[in-house]
C-alpha cells in the first residue's frame, strides 16, 4: 500500500506491505522502530500478549511525545498495564494496525511532532 502525505523533514514512510516498509527509498523487513531521524532495525519484542515496557526501551530512548505501536496486518490490543507504564512516563501510546500506524506517523512527522513508530511486520 502506497502512502500519500506531504513529506516533512526526516524519515518518510513511502509504502507498507505485510512484510516490508519502504522508508526514503530503502526497504526494511522485520520489526522496526522509526523516528524522524532514526531507524532501528532488528527490534525483537516479545509476543504481543507478553510485551513489557522494556520491549519499548529503544523507542523511549528517542524521547517521543507519542509512540505509535503497529501490531501487524490487523489491530490487536496491548495489555493495559503496558500502556499505563509507558504513559506514566509522559509518553502517549497508541495501538493500531501497522498500515494505520505508518499513515499516522507520516502525518505527525509532517507536523514536526516527536513521534516514534514501533512496527510489527509479518514474517
Amino acid at each position: 500500500m502506497k502512502l500519500h502525505a506531504e513529506k516533512g523533514s526526516g524519515n518518510y514512510i513511502q509504502s507498507v506491505t505485510a512484510d516490508a516498509v519502504l522508508i526514503n527509498g530503502t526497504s526494511y523487513t522485520g520489526h522496526i522502530i522509526v523516528s524522524a531521524d532514526r531507524i532501528i532495525t532488528g527490534w525483537a519484542p516479545r509476543p504481543i500478549d507478553q510485551l513489557q515496557p522494556e520491549d519499548f526501551a529503544a523507542a523511549l530512548d528517542l524521547e517521543p511525545e507519542v509512540i505509535l505501536f503497529g501490531t501487524g496486518t490487523r489491530h490487536r490490543f496491548a495489555d493495559n498495564r503496558l500502556m499505563t507504564a509507558i504513559m506514566s512516563r509522559g509518553v502517549g501510546f497508541e495501538v493500531m494496525a501497522t498500515r494505520a500506524a505508518c499513515r499516522t506517523y507520516n502525518v505527525l512527522t509532517a507536523e514536526d511532532r516527536r513521534v516514534v513508530a514501533a512496527l510489527l511486520l509479518e514474517p
